[in-house]
């Protein structure tokens, strides 16, 4: 789980300030705010592990990545790329990590919080990597590894720990693996750091079990094929989510709490669409014996017929990858989701965050939203409050994004106590909202006074 990210010279970012990440953390504001750059951000990090190029410092994107951002040029803050792109990255590990000694048995290191660093410049030819380090702790012990540039070649970096380098001639080390890798040369070169690969490993293991969700969903089908495959989400815009749930009926089953039996992921998600007042039945079958083409039936109410998802309101198959994946995504994961309040309904945009509060407590996962939506936030308020479940303030990071007149980013953590208030709740959050009342009070007694004006005339 992701814990901390601090971003400068990225886009509209000269710089965030430490973000800090809860199971829930959101992101409000105005439209250019900076609000999606920070998603964005974790994506590109995510795409540029996946690439198979070991030496791309950072993949930008394509057609086929999570977010295609252009070059160097089009990333760097105010477009200038004479300033380095930095970042901090903090997370916990979903299991300790131990670092045996290499000239003993003895555990060397054992990590339980990994924190990375990064500084990334575009050279006259091509974009590299100025540094990178993981730090934590070791029984109150400040420890780091890293790769230094210095004059056009790299040096291991160490504190807390002193490398020993291997007898011979001292080779020099090369470029390293993207933006976050060891090359193998810094274990080889030395008797004593066969272990740096278990970092970059880790780095890795954290973005492969983060997945992500667009705003932009696909439409509903009839006939949805599956021939037994398990994807690994529901697809950037929800195209797998009928897959992954009928993958999941090989999973094991959902728990409820105490008392309550545990149920399939497909029960599960039939519970919700009828908890938030979409649908009354919910079913995915074949069409046929021996088929790999199934149908999605619903019914709306207890006394409609079972009719198609293609059949009903839009909002339907809009939420329906968002709470397949929240549910279908493996204990521990982070889940990155761009608005997934589109085309809901008021009432069920409030039943989302209560979708989320239930998600991070019986899957123990977190969720990194970007969103407009007043009544998702009012309800999370409100849990806060109600206490729901043990849910308090700790469980959720809120930020409200803004954008001055030069088109530079600056963010904004709200202040939320542990009955739900905002204490620096901004200005026209979500509109004036009682400049609207009080305009349209007026225009209503004047009105009044104008009629009545004709009246006795």
């Amino acid at each position: 789980m992701f814990k901390a990210l601090h971003l400068q010279n990225f886009k509209s970012w000269q710089d965030t300030g430490t973000i800090n990440l809860a199971p829930i953390t959101a992101f409000f504001g105005n439209n250019s705010s900076g609000k999606s750059t920070i998603l964005q951000f974790l994506l590109l990090l995510k795409q540029t592990i996946e690439s198979s190029d070991r030496h791309r410092v950072l993949h930008t994107g394509d057609q086929r990545s999570y977010v295609n951002l252009g070059t160097f040029h089009n990333i760097a803050h105010n477009h200038t790329i004479a300033n380095p792109i930095e970042f901090s990255l903090t997370w916990e590990l979903p299991q300790a990590l131990e670092i045996l000694d290499p000239q003993g048995k003895d555990i060397l290191f054992n990590i339980k919080t990994l924190e990375f660093h990064s500084k990334i410049q575009l050279q006259p030819d091509q974009v590299c990597v100025d540094y990178f380090r993981y730090c934590f702790t070791s029984n109150t012990e400040a420890i780091s590894f890293g790769l230094q540039r210095k004059a056009h070649q790299y040096q291991l970096q160490a504190t807390g720990y002193q490398p020993k380098r291997v007898k011979g001639r001292p080779w020099e080390l090369p470029n390293p693996i993207k933006n976050y890798g060891f090359p193998d040369q810094a274990s080889g070169y030395f008797q004593n750091t066969g272990f740096l690969s278990d970092f970059s490993l880790a780095y890795e293991n954290a973005f492969q079990q983060t997945y992500y969700l667009g705003p932009l969903r696909e439409y509903p089908q009839r006939l949805y094929a599956w021939a037994g495959e398990k994807p690994q989400d529901v697809g950037q815009r929800g195209e797998l989510a009928i897959s992954a749930l009928l993958a999941s009926r090989q999973l094991p089953k959902i728990k409820q709490g105490k008392g309550k039996k545990a149920i399939a992921l497909e029960a599960y998600i039939a519970q919700w669409l009828k908890k938030l007042g979409l649908i009354e039945t919910f079913k995915v079958q074949p069409i046929g014996e021996n088929r790999q083409e199934y149908e999605v039936k619903v019914q709306q109410t207890p006394h409609s017929p079972e009719v198609f998802i293609t059949d009903v309101g839009f909002g339907l198959s809009q939420i329906l990858p968002v709470l397949v994946l929240c549910y279908y995504a493996p204990p521990g994961s982070t889940i990155i989701l761009e608005q997934p309040e589109i085309h809901l309904h008021p009432s069920v945009q409030a039943g989302l965050a209560d979708v989320f509060v239930d998600a991070i407590k019986t899957r123990q996962i977190q969720i990194i939203v970007e969103s407009h939506s007043e009544h998702l936030l009012r309800r999370l308020q409100r849990r806060i409050a109600e206490a729901e479940e043990g849910l308090n303030p700790q469980d959720i990071q809120l930020y409200f994004c803004t954008s001055n007149p030069d088109g530079q980013s600056t963010m904004t953590p709200l202040a939320i106590d542990s009955f739900g208030n905002i204490a620096n709740w901004p200005e026209q959050f979500f509109g004036d909202e009682m400049g609207d009342l009080i305009a349209m009070t007026e225009a209503a007694m004047k009105r009044q006074m104008g009629e009545r004006l004709e009246t006795h005339a």
